[in-house]
């Protein structure tokens, strides 16, 4: 399927251009509600866009490989691999290691969703998504790539990759999401991060047994292995009626 077909896809603007103001402390009464109303905004319109959408695997990966980049065909396969395994490719939308796993899901037929983040630099929508959500803010963000997720792969990546990874990790180790698959391929790139972890067991500061909580592999068929015994262990997914309370289109 060529990339221009992918013009078919649903965009829906959450958010109007971003604003930082947010953060930098208390403001008027009025302010603060509007703040509230918008967020809640965001959430309404990305639960409705995505309450059809299926299960998901989410990948994580950097935004900055290119096609030829060895990540972004392992990326690309993942996305095969995933819609193989009857789950929708769920990835933050934009080029890199997103457009790669996004890619290899649409163009075997498979579904393909982006949630992508307003940016001054990197972060475009990649031309490979079925569904398409801009948010403004990061945790509404997050959110979202968690709430329709039974399992996450962390490819290489820079800081946004490392927050999505530690906080998804964080979710799991407090029970707050329950019996999710965590993959972090790419064990050289990876191996000084899993050496940390192993010192952070060691020092107490998490427990040894935390470590479970994630694979570290260089093996596409393992990942996807653990993947699916997590799943078919723990999970039963339920077919949802053809509307919901808002009236959203399947």
């Amino acid at each position: 399927m060529e990339a221009a077909s992918a013009k078919k896809r649903q965009v829906v603007p959450i958010i109007p251009p971003k604003e930082h103001v947010y953060l930098d402390g208390p403001k008027s009464r009025g302010y603060e509600l509007k703040f509230i109303w918008k967020v809640a905004m965001q959430f309404l319109k990305s639960f409705r866009t995505l309450h059809f959408v299926g299960p998901c695997i989410t990948v994580f990966g950097s935004a900055r490989f290119k096609e030829d980049h060895p990540y972004y065909k392992v990326a690309r396969d993942f996305g095969q691999r995933i819609g193989e395994l009857g789950f929708t490719t769920m990835t933050g939308g934009g080029p890199g290691i997103m457009e790669a796993a996004n890619r290899g899901a649409f163009e075997h037929g498979y579904q393909s969703v982006g949630c992508n983040i307003m940016l001054p630099f990197e972060q475009h929508a990649n031309p490979y998504l079925h569904k398409s959500l801009m948010f403004e803010h990061f945790f509404v963000r997050k959110v979202v790539m968690v709430k329709y997720s039974y399992a996450f792969i962390i490819l290489p990546g820079g800081f946004g990759t490392m927050d999505e990874f530690f906080e998804t990790l964080t979710l799991v180790q407090t029970q707050t999401i329950t019996q999710f698959p965590i993959v972090l391929f790419g064990k050289v790139y990876h191996q000084e991060l899993w050496d940390y972890l192993e010192f952070m067991a060691e020092q107490g500061t998490i427990a040894k047994e935390d470590l479970n909580l994630v694979l570290l592999t260089d093996d596409m068929d393992e990942a996807m292995h653990h993947i699916r015994s997590y799943i078919t262990s723990n999970f039963k997914v339920k077919p949802r009626k053809r509307q919901w309370w808002l009236l959203e289109k399947k």
